[in-house]
């Protein structure tokens, strides 16, 4: 394809990226039934946007690809699960859950979020845990029917949680 071809198809499914966001956004705001049914066809039509149409543009006209930011990316999928993780002495599991439940609300929150939000509180309280922890916490927590989970809780931008009403 020509540069200024590519050019167009470019902005167009820039564009379309945007769309999805707000619909995921919508989606989102749908409930656990609803959101379930849409999760897998909306996440493979994201993957196919990315990997199937921009990225050969991207390949063959390198610099049309948008910058990528300066900090390092997040992990998108943790591995690691509770019976791996070892807490600190002076954290209990019962200190750990009352944290990441301060930090929780019954409104759906990515699960990066949350990770992200209870590390920081374990940081200012001066504890020693990772949000690595957090989400494998996290995943134990929806498993027991603890808080309510959608997705997969380790694939951290493709999940979300909430407390249980």
């Amino acid at each position: 394809m020509k540069r200024e071809q590519a050019v167009r198809i470019n902005d167009h499914l820039l564009d379309a990226c945007a769309a999805l966001d707000r619909a995921g956004m919508a989606i989102a705001g749908l409930g656990k039934a609803e959101r379930i049914k849409l999760e897998d066809s909306f996440y493979g039509l994201l993957d196919a946007l990315a990997d199937g149409l921009l990225q050969p543009i991207y390949d063959q006209y390198p610099d049309l690809e948008p910058a990528k930011p300066d900090r390092e990316p997040y992990e998108y999928i943790c591995e690691l699960t509770w019976d791996e993780v070892q807490l600190p002495p002076e954290v209990t599991e019962q200190r750990l859950d009352e944290i990441i439940f301060s930090v929780m609300k019954p409104t759906w929150r990515k699960t990066s979020m949350i990770a992200t939000r209870a590390m920081d509180r374990c940081k200012e309280l001066g504890l020693p845990i990772d949000d690595k922890m957090i989400a494998a916490r996290l995943k134990v927590l929806s498993d027991l029917g603890r808080i309510e989970g959608i997705g997969d809780i380790r694939s951290w931008f493709r999940s979300e949680v909430r407390l249980k009403d």
